[in-house]
């Protein structure tokens, strides 16, 4: 039996990168991947726009509500869980749709990357220097050892650079986390990237702010302070949760009218980071979601590239 390959659907946030991965995956017959390191977590709902309970029922989702909120979410752990769904979907002759704007996580899963394990002492030391001495500090010294890691990190990603800083101390090689340009895609995968006009984009960001706090983000994300949301280091600095968090400690009205506009803002210099991150990979097929026919444009390439079977 000839194993299906794998299509990815890549883009920025509010593209409309869902609604396509589920029209190609009931037109092939397929499963969806989750590919959004958000919407892993248990309760984080609203905010990272999780598919319904009725899309659900449509095709099968995988890698949703997988952790709890308290947990850190790991790309090894990730890279595991995707390929053993995607494996296991195409033994038995299922399409695996991989959907998501998370770059890091992508690229996991179609790409031969290696993640080292890490060392306690050494994490805990990084991070009281980036307590102590701010990102910018740390990213310098980054740049020094590994010019290429610091130009794909972002110098306020204390994150990032910590574990960038600590993969080199552990392995005496650069950090792993960029693309190999041009290489074959792991499952023979087709990537579609998804994007729109840059006010169109905007709007439609704006847009889906206001829905998630009218759904009741504020009330979700105080729903899950029992939970430890507040002491998660991963699920706290979800787009929305975060600007929720900080305005909720004030206990103020205005400052939770603030925390949307915020939300906002956040999010359209996160758009601005998924669309550097996409368009450095040569392998994306680029296309423009306001087309009449966006499905019908994405089938084409498909069948261009030999991802289907009639």
């Amino acid at each position: 039996m000839t194993r299906p390959p794998l299509v990815v659907v890549v883009g920025p946030t509010a593209a409309g990168k869902s609604a396509l991965a589920l029209d190609l995956a009931v037109r092939l017959h397929g499963e969806i991947v989750n590919a959004d390191a958000m919407a892993l977590y248990r309760g984080l709902d609203i905010g990272t726009a999780k598919p319904t309970e009725a899309e659900r029922s449509v095709v099968p989702h995988h890698l949703l509500d997988v952790l709890d909120v308290t947990e850190t979410a790991s790309v090894a752990a990730y890279q595991r869980d995707a390929r053993a769904v995607i494996e296991r979907l195409r033994a038995i002759g299922r399409t695996a749709v991989l959907v998501g704007g998370s770059g890091l996580y992508v690229q996991a899963v179609i790409d031969e990357l290696e993640f080292p394990g890490t060392d306690a002492a050494l994490r805990g030391e990084l991070e009281a220097e980036l307590a102590e001495r701010g990102p910018a500090a740390l990213h310098a010294r980054l740049a020094t050892l590994d010019p290429a890691a610091a130009a794909a990190v972002l110098p306020s990603n204390g994150r990032r650079i910590v574990r960038a800083l600590e993969v080199i101390a552990l392995t005496g090689r650069p950090f792993p986390a960029r693309f190999p340009v041009g290489a074959r895609p792991r499952y023979g995968a087709v990537l579609l990237g998804v994007d729109r006009a840059d006010d169109e984009l905007d709007a439609r960001v704006a847009r889906r702010v206001a829905r998630m706090f009218a759904a009741g983000l504020v009330q979700e994300t105080r729903s899950l302070l029992p939970a430890g949301l507040r002491d998660g280091r991963t699920a706290s600095r979800a787009l929305g949760y975060q600007q929720v968090l900080a305005a909720i400690e004030g206990d103020d009205d205005a400052l939770l009218t603030a925390a949307a506009a915020d939300t906002v803002r956040a999010t359209r210099r996160f758009v601005r980071r998924q669309r550097s991150w996409f368009r450095r990979d040569v392998r994306v097929h680029r296309l423009d979601a306001s087309e009449p026919d966006l499905p019908g444009r994405a089938w084409s390439v498909l069948r261009e590239w030999g991802a289907l079977n009639s």
